[in-house]
């Protein structure tokens, strides 16, 4: 018996005797359970603005009509008003409105700091479904009173309004 508890002491000398590395002298590092609470807590109220302020802007009242007719758009003053052309430079070429700017309505997001916020805007395509598209992004990204053109250009060139043909 004696042998075996030699042996006993022998290996719990050994293993004592080993230099331990530097990152086993060190006490772990745990973040206290209060430290974990606000981390939480900050992600789900952060979490919770984000939600909130996703596609919410402040709501936006127009003054206008969401549409006019043709007859109303060619009876404002051009200086006073900001005409709007959602179609594709192709139709733009064809035929468009003297003191029309062309912004095709998939470009429309990403340009909207060429749109004066301060001006009331009629957006115009050729027959009126994407003005209204066009419309809706518009008050939907801030501005104010806006409205789209009925009929479009198709009815503004039966009317016999004036256009430009060609770039």
């Amino acid at each position: 018996m004696a042998k075996s508890n030699k042996s006993k002491h022998k290996s719990a000398a050994s293993t004592s005797s080993k230099p331990k590395s530097k990152a086993a002298n060190k006490p772990k590092q745990t973040l206290p359970m209060w430290g974990w609470i606000l981390i939480v807590a900050g992600v789900i109220a952060g979490g919770f603005l984000i939600i909130q302020n996703i596609g919410e802007g402040h709501p936006v009242v127009n003054n206008l009509m969401p549409e006019i007719s043709v007859a109303e758009a060619a009876q404002l003053d051009p200086k006073d008003w900001f005409f709007l052309d959602v179609r594709e430079p192709s139709e733009w070429a064809e035929v468009h409105i003297p003191y029309t700017t062309l912004i095709p309505l998939g470009e429309l997001t990403v340009r909207l700091s060429e749109i004066p916020k301060d001006q009331n805007i009629v957006v115009v395509c050729r027959s009126g479904n994407r003005s209204a598209v066009g419309r809706d992004l518009l008050l939907n990204s801030g501005f104010s009173n806006v409205t789209s053109m009925a009929g479009g250009m198709n009815t503004w060139q039966v009317q016999g309004h004036p256009v430009v043909i060609g770039p």
